[in-house]
């Protein structure tokens, strides 16, 4: 189930509201990890059973971890972390890389060793980074242990980021879980920025993702240029309101039930460098490494040699987080070099430039990179990356600039809404209109109800309907 889907948003979302403003506070936690394992077990009923182990081992770890450090033992609290935190990341090898190294092995060997093939649970890179973080910052101290294992639960099951995230560190939300205030004022600013990711989705991400998907199947040896470039670019817009619309849907549908995530996208292709660009896009997951992988290495301040350790050492493993492949680790070491590059290098003269050139510059560099994590095959990646740069024997012919033509509009439309004018123009109306409350609601409402109308009219009418970040 999808919150961009009829059945999550007529039938699931309903009735869930329904019942957790029906039972009174202390048990709405309970309510909450409840319909969590029902969500999750509407597509993984079997994992269901792996995620309450993840559960239990997090949990009990934390208590243990606790419980060491108020008794003094800090080698024992040490071992306890260390076993969990290991318990969590074998769940994760095991499930998601699997096959990856038996595969690997038998290219390299030459062997026909069996693959397991396994099926990749739902949200379980999320899900298991969250828990690491809790048992980590119990023993930093930065977090207190939760004791009730339903509140700990519903944290790792909440459904409005278990699938995709925003990552949640249990540290931010803590006082949320033991203590929360819903109100009307924060529900629907809660289903106005679920309409906003809604709207994301389905009537922009889809579409973006009609014309990829278009284009992609092209024979790549007589692609032109230009309508590999258009391909490329619509996968660009494509993950962009897809995930990032998710997040927005996660963020409202957490307003809805009292609680505030954090921001996981800031208007990242308005970026003019990649490392700006890597501070706006998947937010939480750049959080994540840089607190629990990157200083924990000694960050920057361990020499040029150390840096460049550290560094690649945490996009190497930001590719693999993304799946099993080895487009992906490629992805994540291309990175790392680039962000190197502008560090170390040229990032002082690329300041100097323009800020088009600058700008310009960044999206070569991300168009490239998005080329490079959207194929797993080797051979048609290639053929691709080639048409890209001129292999396919000529700039364009009538079919690309019959693409260009037709899908202007829609071109034109994901450029404007990955920008902040939108949010700009509704400020400026809001503003204009603030003294008449009455005004304020009707043009929000008005808003909401005419991107859900239209999204629910594209859902009933289209079958194109993918979520990327599943396969996760």
């Amino acid at each position: 189930m999808i919150f961009s889907s009829l059945l999550f948003l007529f039938r699931f979302l309903p009735l869930v509201l329904i019942l957790y403003f029906a039972f009174p506070k202390k048990l709405r936690n309970l309510i909450l990890l409840l319909v969590s394992l029902v969500f999750y077990a509407w597509g993984e009923p079997v994992y269901v059973i792996l995620m309450i182990v993840s559960i239990l081992i997090s949990w009990s770890g934390g208590l243990a971890v606790d419980r060491f450090l108020r008794a003094g033992n800090e080698r024992a609290a040490k071992i306890a972390l260390g076993l969990s935190v290991a318990a969590g990341l074998s769940l994760l090898g095991f499930f998601k890389y699997a096959d990856f190294v038996l595969r690997t092995i038998g290219q390299i060997s030459g062997s026909d060793i069996p693959l397991l093939q396994l099926a990749l649970p739902i949200g379980i890179s999320f899900y298991t980074f969250q828990t690491i973080s809790y048992i980590i910052d119990v023993y930093r101290g930065t977090a207190s242990v939760q004791k009730n294992i339903i509140s700990y639960g519903a944290y790792v099951t909440m459904f409005p980021q278990l699938i995709a995230g925003p990552i949640v560190q249990y540290k931010t939300i803590d006082k949320q879980l033991r203590r929360r205030q819903e109100s009307s004022e924060e529900f629907a600013e809660g289903v106005m920025r679920f309409m906003t990711g809604l709207g994301k989705k389905v009537l922009l991400a889809n579409n973006a993702g009609v014309l990829w998907d278009q284009i992609r199947v092209m024979d790549t040896g007589s692609l032109p240029v230009l309508t590999a470039w258009i391909g490329i670019a619509a996968y660009t817009f494509q993950i962009y309101f897809d995930f990032s619309g998710y997040s927005d849907m996660a963020i409202g549908l957490g307003h809805m039930f009292g609680f505030r995530f954090l921001e996981n996208f800031d208007h990242p292709y308005l970026s003019k460098s990649v490392t700006e660009f890597w501070r706006r896009w998947h937010i939480s997951l750049g959080t994540w490494f840089r607190e629990y992988v990157y200083i924990p290495l000694g960050g920057n301040r361990v020499g040029m040699l150390g840096l460049i350790r550290n560094t690649m050492v945490v996009w190497l493993l930001t590719g693999i987080w993304h799946g099993a492949d080895w487009n992906f680790m490629i992805w994540g070491l291309y990175y790392g070099i680039l962000l190197l590059l502008e560090k170390l290098v040229f990032g002082k003269a690329l300041q100097k430039l323009p800020g088009l050139l600058q700008h310009v510059y960044c999206m070569f560099i991300v168009m490239v990179g998005w080329y490079l994590f959207s194929f797993n095959e080797i051979s048609g990646g290639i053929g691709y990356l080639g048409a890209m740069f001129g292999a396919g024997g000529s700039f364009l012919n009538r079919g690309s600039i019959y693409q260009l033509y037709s899908n202007a509009v829609l071109l034109f439309i994901l450029i404007l809404g990955s920008s902040t004018l939108p949010a700009r123009i509704a400020s400026a109306v809001l503003a204009k209109v603030r003294a008449s409350n009455t005004a304020v609601v009707v043009l929000r409402g008005a808003f909401t109800v005419g991107v859900f109308m239209l999204s629910v009219a594209y859902l009933v009418s289209a079958s194109y309907n993918p979520f990327l970040y599943f396969r996760f």
